[in-house]
């Protein structure tokens, strides 16, 4: 089985290549300057841009390895941060779902109580309320 690269290694190895210090810059600048490639004026602007240009060239390469990692996690299937993130959104929103339907449901079953006493007790004295019986002698 092929070992797994160590992406941080070659991350790292990458940004050393393009990434370039001021103190770096001065340096390749000083040598224009002494062999007379590079005024001694401009010297300053000379390092800003090459400064300015390795960052560009950094972010570039980031950018690049960023989305090729990402495009690997996908083809591998694997789970992301955002990816679990949701799931564990969902998983606690599925609870609290659940225990806000469950007193909605209790609601219901106590007005529904409620009626069916009520129909019962209008059944009971229902009788006590009827007409005399046609045994009662008439006067």
């Amino acid at each position: 089985m092929p070992k797994t690269p160590d992406f941080t290694r070659l991350l790292s190895a990458g940004v050393e290549f393009v990434a370039l210090t001021r103190a770096q810059a001065r340096d390749r600048a000083a040598e224009l300057v002494g062999q007379g490639q590079l005024a001694q004026s401009q010297m300053q602007a000379f390092v800003d841009d090459l400064v300015d240009e390795s960052r560009r060239r950094t972010d570039t390469m980031m950018d690049l390895v960023r989305s090729e990692i990402g495009r690997q996690v996908k083809t591998l299937g694997i789970a992301t941060k955002d990816d679990l993130a949701k799931l564990e959104a969902k998983l606690t929103a599925s609870p609290r779902g659940a225990a806000t339907k469950a007193p909605a449901k209790k609601t219901a079953a106590k007005k529904t109580a409620k009626k069916t006493a009520a129909k019962k007790a209008v059944k009971k004295t229902a009788p006590a309320t009827a007409t005399p019986s046609p045994a009662s002698p008439a006067s």
